[in-house]
């Protein structure tokens, strides 16, 4: 299983990588759509992403309530403790 660090270390390479944004943006904090500046079709790419990542199937329900990369990092603990 996969601590906290590691899944937003994931994750930030994620972001950085796929979305091209300032690793410096992204922090615990950060919200997805007015810092980071994500829209609903980056929202879509990144639940894919995250799917590839724990190999769990992401509700896109689960996701709504979603808003900082924090949140993202307690949601993958979720999943992959199910």
């Amino acid at each position: 299983m996969q601590s906290r660090e590691q899944i937003l270390h994931t994750l930030t390479r994620i972001l950085v990588e796929e979305f091209e944004i300032d690793e410096a943006d992204i922090s615990p904090s950060a919200s997805l759509y007015e810092e980071l500046d994500l829209d609903s079709i980056d929202a879509v790419d990144l639940v894919i992403k995250l799917q590839q990542m724990t190999g769990k199937k992401i509700k896109p329900e689960e996701f709504k309530a979603v808003r900082t990369v924090d949140d993202v990092v307690s949601a993958i603990e979720g999943l992959v403790q199910e």
